[in-house]
């Protein structure tokens, strides 16, 4: 993949490590074939060129999800991959279809939850990060759209995770199939517990784990046509039976045997155990007890799980009698007999395992020492009894074991099967393959050789699924694949299996020889494959040989090859133990058929191991390849077993026995690197800038960059380049060197820019310079210029302002003598006429007053009396009047008192207009009155101020005749005593003006009073009048509902009548009455013969109800914000008392009513309309209802005839006539309704109205979450647009508007989604309470899905994507602030988890954040997972800068360590909240009062007079 071609100086370069496998570097020199790299860890390395690798310094910072995405698929590349995500705790990796799953060494429990079973439910395989739930629904969608069993093959070394995972698929397929199991429990359960009896059984400890699976199982989950999991198998392979007779040091045998040593004293007594040491099976190997596990607990456990898969004490008892009999048996020696080729027991000790072996077997002692020492060969004439050897009675011995120990292991699995239950039925399945991985140690022996024959197996089946894959990609992107050579491993399978000449041929043969060694047989194989490639001999060594298998050479030591594939099937053992006295045992070694018998009897049946194995792994394989298989490969980071260390060599070494480093060099052997057109074009369209000018698309554009290159072998495919082995490496030198060229004159301009800025820096300060000292001397000479002007301009307006001055100052003093005179005169003239007519003014008031003050007084006390008596007797005859309503006979007295007053009535009109007619002549003649005075007065203030004016002429005269008298002499006047008379007089007819005018005054105030008093009595006649047309209606009314309440009346007298005849409790007063009644009844019955049949009150009730239903199933629609129905039903029940009967069907109506009409749950008019009815209707029985007890004066035996519908409802007609009073919802407590003790019916009511408005609540919830849902997923990503941001000019800007519009619509589909809710909820009147909670939750889901896809998904992490979202939460927040607080409420805040995210992903500068910033400032809603997760998966794909610094990864990581036990905190995903989030409480609280009295009723019951009460009242 690198060539000489590829590489220049300066290329960063992978080149092998001894310690680390690869370490990255920087080529420095280049010297023929041979190259010097500058390491990243400081070395200088020189290596070949042919063996380095380019490494991708574009490649993303977390990685990839899939490594078919990397630019470069080799060694390196894939292990760099690998260890930058399982840094960031990516554990999960995809290499196409193939899942590698590395063990994290600690719990991720936010990984497997609910929530994430929920996100990978029916998601598209590769949308989501990768995961194990991803690999198990693709098995799932395939088996339910193709109708083909599949499988999921779980493969890696002892302690990869193989088991967990298995787990963890069984729990999401029972997740998506789930259906319960016996006893409450799931099929998946079920299987889980099996485990603990498998691992006891089937595992046992190896050099790299404490607790190995040494058998292969395949679980087989079975499924109905529904897709439900409708039963499970387990099937077990190719069990280690070697092991329980041999074990190599450090091993162990299997647990079972430690667990049973371990038990409590008692039963280790009862099966004659001791120390594991003293066990000649177990004591092999030097390790007896695990570090950290504790054999006697574990016994317990294994205990429980057999109560709970269903075995019995008693078999439970017999299972450990066989382990112990094994245990016993091992120990079992022998030595040579007296006789030749002979043995018998070696000494007591043989002899007590021997006889309590035989005790737990329940067979005959003697049986068993014969079946062991002896064979049994049938011949025609005869039977003969042949002796073993010591070495031959071991072999039969150990084959004893292990054929009990593997008959038990198979009966267990018989028995848990048999306890998950089975479907016969079943025609699809998924089975998880969890089988041991390819081993090499330092010692191989025959159990490793089965071991990596079976890997060799499954690799072969996983290459030609690889290659499939391939195919089915290249098939798929439509390009010639027809060359591609695929590399099968069939040779090496052909010389282990092969017949007759393969490796397990010559092994049976081998030991069907007695005098065959292992010396002879390596010799056998030395000869036989001396010329196979893959077969190599060591040159050392004369029985070892080696095998090149797929991941490696393997050197297998032939030492115990032949007693380990020993497998007698000895007739005497098979005997010995079919007839156990023990039926447990027995039933291990059921009877064989006569004919197997008499074959079998010839001579003791050789079976070996090896074949066994081969054929078992032939099943499997056939079983696999009836299935469409999935793989998951599990990786073990390190040895260690600890979290956080990644061990290069030793994942590489795995990668490779896993078969993924295999795949990646069958995808080499084809095209490695694809690229989409869009990636391409993105990184290698600077190569040919030309082809981006013009609107090519983007496989004509990536072909012409093809052309150019000239790369021989790409293809472009439909949405794919795929690039040839090396040609990726070619593409990026000539792309590094282009950007070298780039940068060198990039660099060239700058510097030249620099320069240039320079020298014009310079210039521009000369030029500044000299302009500054020219401007200083043109500022000198203008400032002398400027002084001489303004010197000559300051003489000229001093000289004009003194003169100015001096002709003011004149003008002032002649204008100020001229006004003085002018004044004087003009206020004497004014003086005088103010007087004047301030003196007729007096006089007009004052007389005005005087009369009407008293006329005023007068009219007002007339009025006050009429007034106050007539209330008074208004009241009396109120009260007597609502008296005798209240009885049903007084109905006709009423009438005519109520005509009678209405004549009464119309008498006083009549008299109080004839004493207004009075009131109106007084008034005229007293106004005359008034009128004639005040002309009397104006007469003589006239001749007053006539006679003033003379007077005061005559002074003036006198005056001017004085001062034409020169003297200085004092002149003594005639006159001044007249004149001092005349004003002592003036002053007086002042006085006297003043008071006419307050008599005026006053007059005028009580004229307007008499005014105000006439109009009131006006106002309150025309009250009189309407009331008077409101009792005349009233009255017909009354004389409509008379026929009524005789029917009840009759209806009432026969109750009664039956009452006083079974009651024998009532008193004396009560029977009285009862017989009164039944008296008038016989009398009303005679009448009864003349009239016309009625209905009866029950079914004139019954057709009420039905109109009534047909009323409210219509669409009423809403009156002034209220809904009609609501209201309708309200009104109806409170008038027919329905609340206070203890039995009505009317309530169930009205339930089965709405439920009918919320059938279509589609229709969210139809729900919001109901949802506003249910809800008010609701509020008004939450503010009229109250518990009702069985409390009250009269007994509880005594029920009154009011207590049925039928009477409440007659006890309604004796009512006010003007119907109920409904105001009882406004704040004004004289209108409220009193609360009714409500019934059982009238409660059940309420509770089933609140069901449905919850119901209807979360059915129009559920409708916008799906409506809204499909757009979520288009949201959270920004779609790609084509190539606009590569294209120039204007066509650029056009395509980005354009493509600005197409990334926002998904958004605006969800505003316009939110606006049509909204609006049909404001339509259809729903409170504001309810919508505030229905988008509050709305948001709280918006907020959950796009927090979870963020978090779930990496290529959503990005800085664009940042930006899209966030410009999409803006069309969110601008919704909510055209909805108001009213309606959108809280909402927004919900969506903080999101917002926080966005803000992180869209801020600048993140290594210079500190975690203090990230985790209170900027995201103080988000945990510690949830930052980290974010952090770790960010990349910009903007400006290429990076995320948080890795002190601030550590110390995130640090947190979540300290953290990690608490499940709840490990989760970072977030959950719908889907409950109903509000009370009846609530929602009473929240909703304010109204009024509901004035509600007109819907045409249909209008006119109907039993629904008369409907009508609004009048004033």
């Amino acid at each position: 993949m690198g060539t000489p071609v590829n590489i220049i100086v300066g290329s960063h370069v992978w080149v092998e490590d001894p310690d680390i496998a690869w370490v990255d570097g920087e080529v420095t020199k280049i010297k023929g074939a041979e190259v010097e790299v500058q390491t990243s860890n400081g070395k200088k390395v020189v290596a070949k060129l042919k063996s380095i690798y380019p490494k991708d310094e574009d490649a993303p910072a977390g990685g990839v999800d899939d490594m078919t995405k990397l630019s470069y698929l080799h060694e390196p590349g894939v292990l760099q991959n690998l260890a930058t995500r399982y840094q960031l705790n990516e554990i999960y990796t995809y290499t196409g279809g193939i899942l590698i799953a590395i063990n994290p060494f600690q719990r991720l429990p936010h990984l497997y939850d609910s929530h994430m079973m929920e996100q990978y439910k029916g998601a598209p395989f590769g949308e989501l990060s990768p995961h194990v739930f991803a690999i198990a629904d693709m098995a799932y969608r395939a088996m339910i759209n193709e109708g083909k069993s599949n499988s999921i093959l779980v493969s890696g070394e002892s302690g990869a995770g193989k088991t967990e995972t298995t787990k963890m698929l069984m729990r999401y397929l029972a997740y998506l199939g789930g259906r319960k199991g016996t006893e409450g429990r799931t099929v998946e359960q079920q299987v889980l517990e099996s485990n603990p009896v498998l691992e006891a059984f089937g595992n046992a400890k190896t050099v790299r784990n404490n607790n190995s699976s040494r058998f292969g199982k395949f679980v087989e989950i079975q499924f109905d046509k529904h897709g439900r999991i409708s039963g499970a198998a387990i099937r077990t392979y190719l069990l280690e039976r070697s092991r329980v007779c041999q074990v190599s040091d450090p091993e162990r045998n299997y647990h079972c045997f430690y667990l049973l040593c371990a038990a409590p004293q008692e039963e280790v007594e009862k099966y004659k155990l001791a120390n594991p040491k003293t066990f000649h099976y177990l004591n092999q190997s030097n390790c007896y007890e695990l570090v950290g596990v504790s054999d006697a607990h574990d016994y317990l456990a294994t205990r429980r799980a057999m109560d709970i898969v269903g075995i019995s004490q008693k078999e439970q008892d017999a299972i450990f009698r066989v382990v112990a009999a094994i245990l016993h048996i091992g120990n079992i020696e022998f030595s040579k007999g007296k006789e030749i080729d002979s043995s018998v027991l070696k000494n007591d000790q043989s002899k007590f395992h021997l006889k309590t072996a035989a005790e737990l077997l329940m067979c005959d002692p003697v049986a068993l020492e014969d079946a062991l020492l002896k064979r049994v060969m049938v011949t025609p004439e005869e039977v003969i009894k042949r002796s073993l050897d010591p070495d031959g009675a071991l072999v039969s011995r150990d084959g004893l074991a292990k054929t009990v120990y593997s008959r038990l292991f198979d009966w267990l699995v018989d028995k848990i099967n048999v306890s998950i239950g089975q479907d016969a039925n079943s025609k699809c399945l998924i089975g998880v393959l969890d089988i041991y991985g390819f081993e090499s140690f330092k010692t191989n022996s025959f159990e490793q050789f089965c071991i990596n024959f079976t890997n060799e197996k499954l690799q072969q089946h996983f290459n030609q699924h690889v290659f499939k894959m391939e195919q089915e990609e290249y098939t798929r992107e439509e390009i010639d694949w027809s060359y591609i050579e695929f590399v099968d491993n069939q040779d090496v399978l052909d010389l282990i299996e092969k017949k007759p000449g393969g490796i397990i041929a010559l092994l049976d043969e081998a030991c069907m020889f007695p005098k065959s060694t292992h010396e002879t047989f390596a010799q056998k194989l030395y000869q036989t494959f001396k010329s196979h490639k893959r077969f190599i001999k060591p040159k050392l060594s004369r029985t070892d040989f080696t095998i090149a298998h797929y991941a490696g050479e393997v050197l297998y030591q032939s030492d115990q090859f032949l007693d380990k594939n020993k497998d007698y099937v000895v007739p005497e053992h098979q005997d010995l133990l079919s007839a156990s006295k023990c039926s447990f045992v027995s039933g291990l070694f059921p009877p064989v058929p006569e004919e197997t018998t008499k074959s079998s009897n010839k001579s003791s049946k050789f079976s070996s191991i090896g074949s066994r194995f081969k054929v078992q792994l032939q099943q499997l394989m056939d079983t696999l390849n009836s299935t469409e298989p999935h793989y998951i490969r599990c990786v073990k980071p390190n040895n260690l077993l600890k979290p956080a260390i990644f061990e290069n060599v030793n994942i590489m070494q795995q990668l490779r026995c896993g078969g993924v480093l295999e795949a990646i060099r069958i995808s080499c052997a084809g095209y490695p690197t694809r690229k989409t057109f869009y990636e391409f074009l993105h990184r290698f369209g600077l190569l040919a800038p030309e082809v981006l000018e013009g609107n090519n698309d983007e496989k004509a554009a990536c072909q012409k960059i093809l052309e150019k290159m000239g790369l021989a072998g790409a293809q472009s495919g439909k949405t794919k380049v795929f690039l040839r082995a090396g040609q990726m490496a070619e593409l990026d030198a000539r792309r590094a060197l282009k950007l070298s060229n780039a940068a060198k004159t990039i660099q060239r301009k700058v510097r030249t820019h620099i320069a240039r800025k320079h020298f014009l820096a310079l210039q521009k300060a000369a030029i500044y310079m000299q302009s500054a000292c020219r401007g200083r001397l043109a500022c000198k000479l203008f400032d002398n210029l400027k002084r001489e002007a303004a010197s000559l301009k300051i003489q000229t307006k001093l000289r004009g302002y003194l003169a100015r001055k001096n002709y003011c100052k004149l003008k002032n003093s002649v204008v100020v003598l001229q006004t003085g005179m002018r004044a004087m005169a003009a206020h004497g003239q004014f003086r005088y006429r103010k007087q004047t007519k301030a003196a007729t003014i007096i006089q007009a008031c004052w007389r005005g007053h005087r009369g009407y003050s008293y006329y005023k007084k007068l009219q007002w006390a007339s009025i006050w009396t009429q007034c106050r008596w007539r209330g008074r007797v208004a009241r009396k005859e109120l009260r007597k009047l609502k008296m005798a309503a209240r009885e049903t006979g007084a109905l006709k007295e009423a009438k005519d008192k109520l005509e009678k007053q209405v004549e009464d009535l119309t008498l006083r009109f009549q008299l109080e207009k004839r004493r207004r007619s009075d009131l109106e002549e007084a008034k005229a003649q007293e106004i005359t009155k008034l009128q004639q005075s005040l002309e009397s007065m104006q007469i003589k203030l006239d001749e007053t101020n006539a006679l003033l004016l003379k007077e005061r002429e005559a002074a003036q005269k006198a005056i001017e005749e004085a001062s034409s008298i020169v003297k200085e002499t004092p002149v003594p006047v005639e006159d001044t005593a007249k004149i001092e008379a005349l004003t002592e007089e003036l002053e007086k007819f002042k006085d006297l003006l003043q008071s006419e005018r307050q008599r005026a005054d006053d007059s005028e105030r009580k004229i307007a009073e008499a005014l105000e008093s006439s109009e009131g009595k006006s106002q309150k006649l025309e009250e009189t009048e309407r009331r008077v047309q409101q009792l005349q209606e009233s009255l017909t009314r009354l004389e409509e509902k008379m026929t009524n309440v005789e029917s009840e009346n009759k209806v009432l007298r026969q109750q009664a009548l039956t009452m006083a005849q079974n009651n024998k409790l009532l008193s004396r007063s009560s029977r009285s009455i009862m017989q009164d009644l039944h008296s008038v009844s016989m009398n009303s019955r005679e009448s009864e013969l003349d009239d016309r049949p009625q209905k009866s009150l029950n079914e004139k009730q019954q057709e009420y109800q039905d109109l009534l239903i047909r009323c409210i199933a219509q669409h009423l629609g809403f009156s002034r914000g209220r809904p009609v129905a609501a209201c309708i039903i309200y009104k109806c029940l409170r008038q027919w008392h329905s609340f206070e009967v203890d039995r009505t069907s009317i309530f169930d109506r009205i339930i089965q009513t709405i439920g009918t009409a919320i059938e279509t749950q589609d229709n969210n008019d139809i729900l919001a309309y109901w949802l506003s009815n249910a809800s008010t209707l609701l509020l008004l029985l939450q503010r009229t209802l109250k518990a009702g007890g069985a409390s009250g004066a009269a007994p509880q035996h005594r029920r009154s005839p009011s207590a049925t519908l039928f009477g409440r409802m007659t006890q309604s007609f004796r009512g006010t006539p003007q119907g109920v009073n409904l105001s009882l919802l406004n704040d004004d407590a004289a209108g409220t309704v009193r609360q009714v003790d409500a019934k059982y019916p009238a409660l059940l009511f309420k509770q089933q109205l609140t069901a449905y408005v919850e119901k209807i609540y979360g059915m129009i919830r559920d409708n916008l979450k799906k409506e809204i849902s499909p757009l979520l997923g288009l949201c959270i990503q920004a779609p790609r647009i084509s190539r606009a941001n590569l294209i120039k000019g204007a066509a650029r800007t056009q395509e980005k508007s354009a493509a600005q519009e197409i990334l926002i619509s998904h958004w605006q589909g969800i505003v316009k989604s939110l606006g049509n809710f909204l609006n049909v909820l404001k339509t259809n009147h729903v409170p504001p309470f309810l919508v505030r909670k229905v988008f509050t939750q709305l948001f709280s889901f918006i907020n959950v899905q796009l927090f979870n896809s963020l978090l779930l998904r990496r290529e959503c992490c990005s800085f664009s994507n940042g930006e899209y979202v966030k410009a999409g939460l803006a069309e969110l927040e601008h919704w909510c602030y055209k909805a108001t607080d009213e309606y959108a409420g809280t909402a927004w805040d919900e969506l903080k988890h999101i917002r926080q995210a966005i803000g992180f992903l869209v801020i600048h500068q993140k290594p210079k954040k500190t975690l203090d910033e990230i985790s209170h400032d900027l995201c103080p809603v988000l945990s510690i997972q949830q930052l980290y997760r974010i952090s770790t998966m960010y990349w910009d794909d903007k400006y290429g800068t990076h995320s948080l610094s890795q002190d601030v990864i550590s110390n995130m990581r640090v947190l979540m360590t300290e953290d990690s036990n608490n499940a709840v905190s490990s989760s970072f995903l977030l959950d719908d909240d889907s409950s109903i989030p509000f009370s009846v409480d609530d929602l009473s609280k929240s909703m304010d009062r109204f009024d509901i009295s004035d509600i007109e009723p819907p045409p249909l019951i209008r006119e109907n007079s039993g629904f008369s009460f409907l009508l609004p009242a009048t004033n």
